[in-house]
């Protein structure tokens, strides 16, 4: 069966960053609604049209993939705040009660990137924000979306959240 929208592809990858470097690896194939919101634009491109078999390295620009950097999504905020045991890499959905800085995104996941004494550090960008990255992907299985996947537009839970979230394989959209 050809990859037209809409229908369901399984799909392994490799993802690297610009210089190589494995980010993740995929061996085990999951499934994606084509012609919906659980790909990048660029991967549907690349797909479009094979079949089962196909292989493909597609070089992803942030602005096609998890977007660029923004420095007005990193803000400080008094560990008060926080929870006692508050670590880097500890993930809030929205900013935390309490918080004090003004007009953040309450949709994006914030994390924790440094802790002091009175205060911590927390970056609503995604991890992979404002990174080149090369995915190296194979077409397992194609098949036709069911009607409830058509009426959602996805195969249900996202692995890449291209607003932000935790990186690659870890539930993402």
């Amino acid at each position: 069966m050809q990859i037209t929208a809409p229908c369901v592809v399984s799909l392994s990858w490799r993802l690297e960053d610009a210089q190589g470097q494995l980010i993740d690896e995929l061996a085990e194939p999951l499934e994606f609604f084509f012609g919906g919101d659980d790909l990048f634009a660029k991967v549907e491109e690349a797909i479009a049209g094979q079949e089962a078999g196909f292989e493909a390295s597609v070089a992803l620009d942030p602005e096609h993939a998890f977007g660029d950097y923004d420095a007005k999504l990193v803000c400080f905020e008094a560990r008060s705040v926080m929870p006692e045991n508050v670590d880097v890499g500890m993930q809030f959905e929205g900013m935390p009660e309490g918080a004090a800085t003004e007009d953040m995104p309450q949709e994006l996941i914030y994390t924790v990137t440094e802790v002091y004494p009175e205060h911590v550090v927390l970056d609503g960008n995604h991890p992979l924000a404002g990174v080149g990255l090369r995915m190296h992907l194979r077409v397992r299985d194609v098949r036709e979306a069911t009607e409830e996947e058509i009426e959602a537009g996805s195969v249900g839970e996202a692995v890449f959240s291209i607003v932000n979230g935790a990186p690659p394989g870890e539930a993402l959209h």
